[in-house]
């Protein structure tokens, strides 16, 4: 897959792994220590004038990698379903915010129009772990490209609580990456990796549903669906596939060197509600019924916490509420 530049940031940690296809990927990553830091506006993430993903076909294919209960599949199911369904903003007065109405920030990237996502025909369900229950890197290469369906796609493949996944919490919640299959391996596809974070580092990939290992100590939230690890693994997934359609192949949008810079989320990170300072995720909405936190609501009324966009007609970050 070719040569990698040493990351200057610590979005993305370059691990020496074994991958069945060669060397270690490319990787825009979520930076655990990054979710207790808050930059500073304006920031600019550069166009370097690569293929963004757009259009009304694109699907994201889902694996579950280990034990899921169906409950925790629905969350995530139901939060895919809901990007693209009417992302037209509320009217004073109307509700809050809805997930399509968050994931309509990513249609302003050189405004292409962006790209309308829709549930795959597969959700996959690895329960067996056919891999082992520890992965690599390379092993989650190895489960994208065997999910097949890559083109007009997005594969994800979402590992159970129990699931180590090499510098998982050590550096990182989630990665999206690229690779070339089809029968002559020269058709790229993107896919991406976010683990459950509830056992192995709630404090760093769960916040801010569980106290943070890092920075200040402020008390966790209630999580909108009652689980901390499978709300916070949705965070991940939810700045994933933003970085995904904005820089899909490493040289779309961002702010830094390539493959450890600053994305569509990254940019943001630790933001989810206006006002946020480090510690702080913002002002946010509550169930009156649950105390629980959220700033969007999809599909059947279900409630998300989900981090903040850059705005590229601003250069600022995006908050629905």
């Amino acid at each position: 897959m070719g040569g990698r530049k040493k990351p200057a940031l610590l979005i993305c940690l370059v691990l020496t792994v074994a991958l069945l296809g060669g060397a270690a990927p490319r990787c825009a990553a979520l930076n655990p220590r990054m979710l207790f830091l808050v930059k500073p506006d304006p920031i600019v993430l550069r166009d370097h004038g690569g293929a963004l993903l757009t259009g009304d076909n694109l699907t994201v294919n889902l694996l579950f990698y280990g034990r899921f209960t169906p409950a925790q599949r629905a969350i995530v199911v139901d939060f895919v379903r809901s990007l693209s369904v009417s992302a037209a903003a509320p009217l004073p007065g109307a509700g809050p915010p809805s997930v399509a109405s968050w994931w309509r920030t990513t249609s302003l990237y050189r405004g292409g129009g962006g790209a309308r996502l829709r549930l795959g025909r597969q959700i996959l369900v690895d329960e067996r772990m056919s891999l082992g229950r520890t992965l690599s890197l390379g092993n989650v290469t190895a489960l994208a490209r065997a999910a097949g369906h890559h083109r007009g796609a997005i594969t994800a493949v979402l590992t159970a609580a129990d699931v180590p996944v090499a510098s998982f919490c050590v550096s990182r919640c989630g990665v999206h990456d690229h690779d070339r299959g089809g029968a002559h391996g020269r058709a790229r596809y993107t896919y991406l990796w976010a683990g459950n974070p509830a056992q192995q580092c709630p404090g760093q990939c769960a916040w801010p549903f569980h106290r943070p290992t890092y920075g200040p100590q402020t008390p966790p939230l209630v999580p909108p669906n009652g689980d901390a690890g499978v709300d916070g693994m949705v965070i991940s997934l939810a700045a994933l596939l933003a970085g995904t359609v904005t820089n899909p192949y490493g040289d779309g949008y961002y702010k830094g060197d390539a493959g450890a810079g600053l994305e569509a989320a990254t940019a943001c990170a630790g933001i989810f509600g206006s006002g946020a300072y480090p510690g702080y995720p913002g002002k946010l909405l509550t169930d009156p019924a649950t105390g629980a936190s959220y700033n969007a609501v999809g599909l059947g009324g279900r409630k998300y916490l989900l981090p903040a966009l850059w705005d590229p007609t601003t250069s600022q970050c995006k908050t629905l509420v």
